[in-house]
């Protein structure tokens, strides 16, 4: 895989745990695997932060997901979840946009949505923000994908990330991410996640300039580096 070893690409990695029947015994053994993996950071639900903080290592950053999966969540609300979820631990919040919203061609209420979940938890965790840029480029084209990523970008995002996982149009792409990194430029960073389940996979998001993964086949994938 060239100049991507397993090492670095871990070090790349939010291993993810959102399935809603995960339980506190689910999260303690993500924290156990990212740990002898030695990932990034875990991701979790913001109502698993409290049980990912207890079992995490001092190295492992916890993240978690605000407005997941649908985005349809009031502003209001996100930011408080954020907020909480912060309160809790977590050092990362991964927010999904409205993506009707962005579809409709409103991207100051895009905008105003991450700045609203900025406000709420301040300086004090790093901030990305889910496009689910498969849907934007199903159904708005190239376009909407780069008009999201600049309000995102603008709104005091330090991420944009590709998708949720959830949605049915699918989840990263190569084009998705080298549309995004060309969108934001250096200042902000892209994370890819979902569907990534090979190595190949994750080296050609790294390739195309991806800087974090979020992974649920962690392993599957690193083994495939060995």
């Amino acid at each position: 895989m060239g100049r991507w070893s397993r090492e670095a690409v871990a070090a790349l990695v939010d291993h993810t745990l959102l399935k809603p029947e995960a339980s506190d015994g689910d999260v303690d053994m993500l924290v156990q695997d990212a740990e002898e993996l030695g990932v990034y950071a875990v991701c979790v639900s913001p109502s698993m932060v409290p049980a990912a903080m207890r079992a995490r290592p001092f190295s492992t950053k916890v993240a978690a997901v605000v407005g997941f999966p649908s985005g349809k969540h009031l502003s209001a609300v996100k930011g408080h979840e954020a907020a909480l979820a912060v309160a809790a631990g977590a050092d990362e919040i991964d927010m999904v946009i409205d993506v009707g919203t962005a579809l409709s061609g409103d991207f100051d209420a895009v905008h105003a949505d991450i700045a609203a979940v900025r406000a709420a938890i301040g300086e004090r965790a790093v901030l990305k923000v889910i496009v689910e840029s498969a849907a934007l480029l199903e159904y708005g084209g190239s376009k909407a994908l780069v008009a999201a990523c600049l309000a995102a970008k603008s709104a005091g995002a330090e991420y944009v990330k590709t998708s949720t996982g959830f949605h049915p149009c699918g989840g990263a792409s190569v084009n998705a991410v080298e549309i995004m990194v060309e969108a934001v430029g250096p200042m902000i960073e892209v994370k890819a996640s979902g569907g990534i389940r090979t190595a190949a996979d994750a080296v050609a998001m790294l390739d195309a300039g991806a800087t974090r993964l979020g992974l649920s086949g962690t392993r599957a994938v690193l083994d495939g580096l060995d």
